[in-house]
């Protein structure tokens, strides 16, 4: 099978289109998280990859999904929208104290927070940086 065809295949598995609901959204990042999945992509995988992340951000950045803060503060954002407690994020900081200090700002997140949050909240890591 050729370069050609092999990237026709998945287009027609998942053929991309405008992300215009939740569901779409949903849809396209199913098969994302499929491609992430793999332990190594094809040419064509990555292509096709780059496709589907040009229509999500086009989608967050049309409907300002993602709010305009960053780091500590984005981190306190989500806790309260998702209804979480400094608990909750025991597991990623390894003592409550901690995620306090981080919170009050006299700790900084360290990398392994930032990646392990980025998981955690499914989101980029790159919004745990604190803005500059």
């Amino acid at each position: 099978m050729c370069i050609q065809d092999r990237y026709i295949k998945l287009l027609k598995q998942f053929p991309p289109r405008p992300i215009k609901s939740e569901e779409d959204l949903e849809a396209t990042q199913e098969m994302v998280n499929h491609l992430l999945d793999k332990p190594q992509l094809t040419e064509e995988e990555s292509d096709y990859l780059d496709v589907l992340g040009m229509l999500i951000y086009k989608y967050e950045k049309d409907l300002d999904i993602v709010p305009d803060i960053y780091g500590v503060e984005l981190l306190k954002f989500l806790l309260e929208e998702r209804n979480l407690k400094q608990k909750d994020l025991v597991s990623i900081f390894k003592t409550e104290s901690i995620v306090s200090d981080v919170l009050n700002e006299k700790r900084q997140l360290t990398t392994r927070h930032i990646q392990e949050l980025a998981e955690f909240f499914d989101v980029s890591p790159a919004v745990f940086f604190p803005r500059l």
